[in-house]
């Protein structure tokens, strides 16, 4: 391992003597956040990232390992959803004084759990909405609004964000999901590192085969 260090998951700021980027997984305290090791974000903290986010929706951010979030992004969760059935959206129930109950969950446009897969790359300021599922491998644009389910190993831009075009051909894709290196131990994925960064696509083809 460089310089006779080991990558620790459970270590909060993994750059010595820089706090604008953590390990998210032993960051968080709110157990309907649950983060894959090695993921990180360009900041000090990651849970005011997560927006709408009550107890009471019983909605879950799942983020997969090896994921990078960068500064600015949000996570905007179910919480934010107002009922879209009556004629007025506005949420009487949660301020002060009104007489009105909670509506049934039924009666709420609720997405279910947001999901982001392994090594997906979110660009700076991006907001992904609720429920949405992202693939292993994605790269969402900076600034993108991502309302609706994205692939593996797809970018998308824009707002709301759209395919620009997938990353490899099919045969690469299928591939990288079989192989699944970001499962692998530390000391294999270290191992890995002159394939995983490798610009010769047709190499890591090759290799890939020879490995599955």
């Amino acid at each position: 391992m460089k310089n006779g260090k080991t990558p620790d998951p459970n270590k909060v700021h993994p750059i010595a003597g820089y706090d604008k980027e953590i390990y998210i997984k032993p960051a968080i305290n709110n157990p309907n956040i649950i983060v894959g090791e090695f993921t990180y974000i360009a900041d000090s903290e990651f849970e005011s990232h997560v927006t709408h986010h009550y107890e009471w929706n019983g909605d879950k951010l799942i983020i997969g390992k090896f994921c990078q979030i960068a500064a600015g992004v949000e996570f905007v969760m179910n919480g934010a959803n107002h009922q879209m059935n009556a004629v007025s959206t506005y949420p009487f129930y949660t301020l002060e004084g009104w007489n009105m109950n909670p509506p049934a969950h039924t009666d709420l446009p609720l997405k279910g759990d947001t999901v982001i897969g392994n090594d997906v790359w979110i660009g700076q300021n991006a907001v992904i909405l609720p429920g949405i599922q992202i693939g292993d491998g994605a790269i969402i644009g900076a600034n993108s609004v991502v309302g609706s389910d994205v692939d593996p190993y797809t970018i998308v831009v824009g707002n709301p964000a759209k395919v620009l075009r997938k990353r490899f051909d099919d045969e690469l894709i299928d591939l990288m999901l079989r192989f699944k290196w970001w499962d692998k131990s530390i000391e294999e994925i270290d191992s890995l590192i002159p394939l995983l960064t490798c610009s010769d696509l047709a190499k890591v083809k090759k290799e890939l085969k020879a490995r599955l």
